[in-house]
């Protein structure tokens, strides 16, 4: 079962990092502010960025890696996909 590195963009300007193994399902949860507790009453929310994983430890080590980057390398990031 694969697993996702997902970031969304919040109505703030500010990015969201975070993994699921179902992108629409978890949108949808953020979006009915039953995700995480940042993102509430951030929105509107955006996907800007998904990144296909193997299994889930794999999606967690890459989210703890995205999360380490500066928000210009978040940016530059989205510009490659």
């Amino acid at each position: 079962m694969s697993w996702f590195v997902y970031m969304l963009r919040c109505g703030d300007g500010t990015i969201y990092t975070g993994i699921t193994d179902d992108v629409e399902k978890r949108l949808s949860a953020h979006r009915a502010g039953k995700g995480a507790k940042y993102t509430r009453g951030r929105g509107p929310l955006e996907l800007v960025y998904t990144e296909e994983q193997p299994d889930k430890p794999a999606a967690l080590r890459r989210e703890i890696a995205v999360k380490k980057l500066t928000r210009q390398e978040k940016l530059n990031l989205l510009k490659k996909q």
